[in-house]
């Protein structure tokens, strides 16, 4: 039931009381600054509409405290260690900071693009600001679908310039070893260390992400039928060796996939080698963890150590400053330049649709180009040659 009342000189207010739906609560709304009475009725009879269809008009919620509670109910224990990680220290380091005790209700997409702006200001890398945008972006999206806002203040954000978007999703820019380098590079790495000379072969090899290299157990090779089961990634945040290993980075990563006979034949006198190492270090060795690429005593690789090897093995093999994630992107593009299908490249990579493989990858080799090329000029050869001639006999 709503009152009206004028409590000064073009000044009226009116006061709503009713029942939460959800709570079964009396809750009262108060608005005041209306110059006519007709005014605040509008006024009244627009919230009343809302709370009617289900929005909570009435909440004073502060954003803080929806991100809070976003967080414990729909992604704690719902999503991989690592992204909850993520969600959490965008909102704690970013959002928060920047709105404050802002309401809810009160973000609104101007508000919201001046933040994505400020992010940008500060020196965020373009990749930090889209992260930290998805983490808002889904929360706000889940706020819509409680009804407790109207619109995603988050749609339709410009974080990159028209040229800056022209560069990005230009696939020329992704990085790779070429084909004709990567002899040297393996050459490299088995001079500086044979243990990261396998792992970074495999990764070549399989496609895999570091993480789930990683984290791979000999229990997940069947070395005899050439294929291995991904079902999870290493977590180096993890405070126990309990914790350690963390799901697959989304549910179509975990999956099964074939290796080559050669990799395979390397894999079991890595397993033979292994086998001398825990024999030497006893029970000082990890056995538990059962991990195919570690430390001489089964302990996980050093992230730092791994990343340091990397890069003093591609400036031994003359390429350029590469990240590790570089040789999942090296493996399709030689699948890629094999003339394997994209299907199949989809799977082995474990992306959710061919689309996003397809975009990726599809322009990104100068061989793939060149033998595309070739294979048109063959094929097209005795049209052309043909007209040629038969101009030839009309001159």
């Amino acid at each position: 039931m709503a009152s009206f009342k004028k409590i000064g000189k073009e000044n009226w207010m009116f006061r709503f009381k009713y029942k939460d739906p959800i709570t079964d609560k009396q809750r009262e709304i108060k608005r005041q600054g209306f110059r006519t009475k007709l005014e605040a009725v509008k006024a009244y009879e627009e919230i009343k509409r809302k709370i009617d269809l289900g929005f909570d008009s009435a909440s004073d919620e502060k954003l803080a405290e929806f991100l809070d509670y976003w967080l414990k109910e729909y992604k704690s224990g719902k999503v991989a260690k690592n992204t909850y990680r993520i969600h959490e220290r965008n909102i704690k380091n970013h959002i928060v900071p920047y709105f404050q005790n802002i309401k809810l209700s009160d973000v609104s997409h101007v508000l919201y693009q001046k933040f994505i702006n400020h992010l940008i200001k500060q020196g965020y890398s373009k990749r930090t600001v889209e992260i930290i945008h998805g983490t808002m972006y889904s929360a706000m999206k889940k706020a819509r679908r409680l009804k407790k806002i109207q619109d995603n203040p988050c749609e339709d954000i410009t974080i990159y310039s028209v040229k800056e978007k022209r560069k990005k999703d230009n696939p020329t820019d992704l990085k790779f070893i070429p084909y004709e380098k990567i002899d040297d590079f393996l050459e490299a790495a088995l001079m500086d260390n044979p243990t990261y000379y396998l792992f970074f072969r495999f990764l070549i090899e399989t496609g895999m992400r570091k993480g789930e290299a990683l984290a791979l157990q000999w229990n997940c090779l069947n070395l005899n039928e050439s294929r291995i089961k991904v079902e999870q990634t290493l977590d180096y945040e993890a405070k126990s060796d309990d914790e350690l290993f963390d799901d697959t980075k989304s549910y179509h990563s975990t999956r099964e996939i074939p290796i080559t006979k050669r990799l395979a034949a390397e894999l079991k006198t890595h397993k033979i080698r292994q086998n001398d190492q825990k024999l030497r270090f006893k029970d000082h060795y990890y056995h538990d963890l059962n991990l195919v690429f570690c430390r001489e005593d089964g302990s996980p690789l050093s992230k730092s150590t791994l990343f340091s090897a990397f890069r003093r093995i591609l400036n031994k093999s003359g390429l350029p400053n590469l990240s590790i994630h570089s040789l999942r992107h090296t493996h399709a593009v030689l699948m890629l330049e094999s003339n394997v299908e994209m299907k199949f490249i989809q799977e082995a990579l474990g992306h959710s649709s061919m689309q996003i493989t397809s975009d990726v990858y599809s322009h990104v080799s100068k061989k793939i180009e060149t033998d595309a090329i070739e294979r048109f000029e063959k094929y097209t050869e005795n049209i052309i040659l043909g007209a040629e001639k038969g101009q030839e006999s009309k001159g």
